[in-house]
């Protein structure tokens, strides 16, 4: 491949090499997305086609189908092309419907929310 000149540079390293293929695009609030990148602009909005929302809690994962989705380049952390050859996912994840990711998510949060609350609470003792 040769290249012909300075455009072809900002060319390779644009979102556009990206166009047709799927993508994963992590969010500023942990979600992750997987979809195929359609469209894009200079804010880096993205356009997904056949977008799904990944969740993972453990060893437990859920793709809840989106269809065709538009993010905020502002929301945007990170993205990049999943390789179609490899697995996706370990073999010991478990696919579970959305209702099971749900309350397993929420059981998470729970115990998050447990332990900060003991933590508060102790915080008079002074372990150190």
């Amino acid at each position: 491949m040769s290249w012909s000149g300075p455009e072809d540079v900002l060319l390779s390293t644009s979102l556009a090499s990206y166009l047709d293929k799927k993508l994963l695009v992590l969010l500023r609030d942990g979600r992750k997305l997987l979809g195929i990148l359609r469209s894009f602009d200079q804010f880096a909005n993205v356009v997904l086609e056949g977008a799904c929302d990944r969740v993972i809690v453990g060893d437990l994962y859920c793709d809840i189908p989106l269809g065709l989705y538009v993010i905020r380049g502002e929301n945007v952390v990170l993205i990049g092309e999943l390789d179609l050859e490899r697995e996706e996912l370990p073999a010991h994840m478990i696919c579970v419907s959305a209702a099971e990711i749900k309350r397993a998510q929420r059981a998470e949060r729970d115990a998050t929310d447990l332990k900060g609350s003991m933590r508060k609470r102790m915080e008079f003792l002074d372990l150190d």
